[in-house]
């Protein structure tokens, strides 16, 4: 349960996606207003069929345009909307590439060509134009638009492991919009990545402050908490969130774990349940509330939950050591031998092997004890409760078959096991002394 605390990134994924901003094109035609230049009509042609979103229409006009005249900046910065708007982006990066060349003082051309770089990857080449972008003067919402720019930069920074240089852009951005919530994010999101925890969190709280319906900072504040295992207050977080955002399963799922990492079982399962609710199938968070139902020693649904999860995913070792366990529980020592003896072949670890010798203690079968609680001793080290075992079954075995090596080797079993027991274990140690002085008559 605590890896899955820690691994709040993946778990919380719908909420950070909504964080992380897109910064989309800027598309403006007020060009001209800016420029003594004239505009070529087939320029203004173009211009409109865009509008319309007749990029059929407007493509040869604007090749005719950058054809006349390589310069044309305005035509080139039009040819980048198009091809952006029909998904050629090597093509739209090409066509701001002119674009700038032809007027490098042209806020949108260099704003536009460093996000297409950066959603290509290229995020060096992207850092260079945005924070050109960031020094120049949009032709509308100067400020606005200028720390769209830092913001761009500081998630491009962030990407390209320049934490410092990130932080200083967001808050370049904030400098001009300091109620913009979403700048908050992205600043809080570029601490996170550097590892500044607490200045992260400050960013997010600010963040929730101006925007308190802000699912992203509230988002941002769970996870800092998960990743400090601040448990109760991860959980106040996330129930704010999903007071925002009640449908959001990934949420749900969340605070199941945490409530789960707090004991309060009963609670985590509801949550558990709610979250396969609104996303159905989720075999992980069904393995989850099978568990929970088994901690809560409810083992008639914790049997029903694994039965149902190995029929859709039946080779899976720890799915039958997890039930195998709960059959172990219920006592139902004769159906948990196979499903322990399947995880055994699979995934032999220590706890499995353990399970599988006590239960197949249970039925008698002692070869298989012994064959598992040898595999088990080449992992970890014996214990008492592995050594009553051994001995146990060497003294049936011995009864059986009258084996005088097995005598030996249950008698010193039974001593390993009084030297480790030291008294911790009196019922057993009481059995395991009468044996003693029965098979010691026998030597």
């Amino acid at each position: 349960m605590k890896a899955h605390i820690a691994a709040v990134a993946a778990v919380l994924a719908s909420a950070a996606a909504a964080a992380a901003q897109t910064h989309t094109t800027i598309r403006h035609h007020t060009v001209a207003e800016s420029t003594a230049a004239p505009v070529r009509p087939e320029v203004t042609q173009a211009e409109a069929a865009l509008d319309r979103k007749d990029y059929a229409a407007a493509e040869p006009l604007l090749k005719k345009a950058v054809s006349d005249d390589a310069r044309d900046y305005r035509a080139w910065f039009d040819l980048g909307l198009l091809y952006k708007a029909t998904n050629r982006r090597a093509d739209a990066i090409d066509a701001y590439r002119n674009s700038v060349a032809a007027d490098s003082s042209f806020f949108e051309s260099n704003f536009n060509l460093g996000v297409t770089l950066a959603a290509a990857g290229q995020n060096a080449e992207a850092a260079r134009y945005l924070r050109a972008a960031a020094a120049l003067k949009p032709l509308t919402s100067p400020e606005h638009n200028r720390a769209q720019a830092y913001a761009a930069l500081g998630e491009v920074l962030a990407q390209n492991n320049d934490p410092q240089g990130a932080l200083a852009a967001f808050h370049s951005a904030e400098e001009l919009e300091p109620r913009n919530a979403a700048l908050h994010v992205s600043a809080g999101r570029a601490l996170e990545s550097s590892g500044a925890l607490d200045a992260a969190a400050a960013e997010f709280t600010r963040a929730a402050e101006l925007d308190p319906q802000s699912s992203e900072a509230l988002a941002g504040i769970a996870n800092l908490d998960m990743r400090a295992h601040r448990l109760p207050e991860a959980e106040a977080a996330l129930r704010k969130f999903l007071a925002a955002n009640p449908q959001n399963a990934a949420a749900h799922l969340q605070l199941g774990r945490v409530l789960a990492a707090q004991n309060k079982n009963p609670e985590a399962a509801a949550e558990i349940e709610s979250a396969l609710k609104l996303q159905p199938g989720d075999l992980e968070a069904e393995r989850e509330l099978a568990g929970l139902h088994a901690a809560a020693r409810q083992y008639d649904q914790a049997a029903q939950d694994y039965r149902a999860l190995l029929q859709r995913d039946p080779g899976n070792p720890d799915l039958h050591f997890a039930y195998g366990t709960v059959l172990m529980d219920q006592h139902n020592f004769s159906a948990a031998e196979p499903e322990l003896l399947a995880a055994a072949r699979v995934k032999p670890t220590a706890e499995v092997l353990g399970n599988l010798a006590v239960v197949a203690a249970e039925n008698q079968h002692y070869p298989l004890v012994l064959q598992a609680l040898d595999s088990r001793a080449k992992i970890v080290p014996e214990s008492a409760g592995t050594w009553f075992l051994r001995a146990t079954a060497l003294d049936h075995m011995h009864e059986a078959t009258q084996n005088p090596d097995m005598l030996k080797q249950a008698i010193a079993g039974y001593k390993q096991f009084l030297a480790a027991s030291n008294g911790r274990n009196p019922d057993n140690e009481w059995k395991a002394r009468h044996r003693l002085i029965a098979l010691e008559a026998k030597k």
